[in-house]
């Protein structure tokens, strides 16, 4: 129980030192497994309504946040298509998010061609899918008529 007790003394006094914690996590950095545990926790905490209302309460954060993935995006194409494939997956779980997804995707040419795309495959997959489209599809033609 002691060393317990001394563990978490040594953890309260790093954390509760900005300039130590700095160290302790620069630390951190230079181990791989520490580093895809900070990772984790990093995407875990970008996902989280906790982020959404402190990016509300911190203008500047929210823009230095947007710029710095703004980079990030466009040194790393493949890490900005994962980014638009969870953005796509998050906003189709629900009624408002398809109804928005579908207002950007109108709006934007890399966006409607990604979807194309999405659909194509999605239609390759699932034949019967892509019947009950087109009779969609043909239904709307003959009612417009």
């Amino acid at each position: 129980m002691r060393v317990e007790e001394n563990r978490n003394a040594i953890y309260q006094e790093i954390i509760s030192n900005p300039v130590q914690f700095t160290n302790f996590i620069s630390e951190a950095r230079k181990n791989e497994e520490a580093k895809k545990i900070l990772m984790k926790g990093h995407m875990e905490q970008m996902e989280s309504e906790n982020m959404k209302m402190m990016m509300e309460k911190n203008p500047d954060m929210k823009e230095k946040m947007q710029s710095h993935m703004k980079k990030m995006m466009d040194k790393n194409p493949e890490m900005m298509q994962k980014m638009q494939s969870k953005m796509l997956e998050k906003m189709m779980e629900n009624e408002k998010g398809r109804k928005m997804l579908m207002e950007k995707i109108h709006n934007n040419e890399m966006m409607k061609k990604e979807m194309k795309k999405r659909m194509k495959k999605m239609m390759d997959e699932n034949p019967d899918m892509m019947e009950k489209m087109m009779q969609k599809k043909k239904k709307k033609m003959e009612d417009k008529r």
